[in-house]
């Protein structure tokens, strides 16, 4: 029965971390993007983050975003660098027509900072990337 499932695997959808300056504020903030690279738009996009490590736990936040379009990428949180010493997971769940996709991508624990800056696709900016 098992054998009779099939999941597909999730290309061209990413989550990001960008250090981006916060005009109102007048600082630095660490916010987390999904991007959709591919050339359709993706639909009932759930998005679940936590962060964990050996001893703590932080509550789960939840975002829904009923169409993400083709090429384009939307802001999922802000994060607060404290967080930056867990393991923090974004389990993404969405519709590509009518099929069900689902990924986790892991950000590892201290591996959120400047010299893990690569260029983040769509977004003309350099971050932290997971595939």
């Amino acid at each position: 029965m098992k054998k009779d499932i099939k999941i597909p695997v999730v290309k061209d959808v990413y989550v990001a971390i960008v250090n981006e300056y916060n005009d109102i504020y007048k600082t630095y903030d660490w916010n987390a993007y999904i991007i959709n690279d591919k050339n359709i738009a993706i639909e009932t996009v759930i998005i679940v983050s936590s962060g964990y490590n050996e001893t703590k736990t932080t509550s789960l936040f939840r975002k829904k975003l009923d169409v993400l379009p083709k090429k384009s990428y939307a802001k999922i949180e802000l994060m607060q660098e404290v967080l930056f010493k867990l393991n923090n997971t974004f389990k993404v769940t969405f519709f590509e027509g009518n099929t069900l996709y689902d990924k986790t991508y892991l950000f590892r624990k201290n591996t959120i900072n400047d010299n893990a800056f690569q260029n983040i696709p769509l977004m003309n900016t350099k971050g932290v990337l997971v595939k």
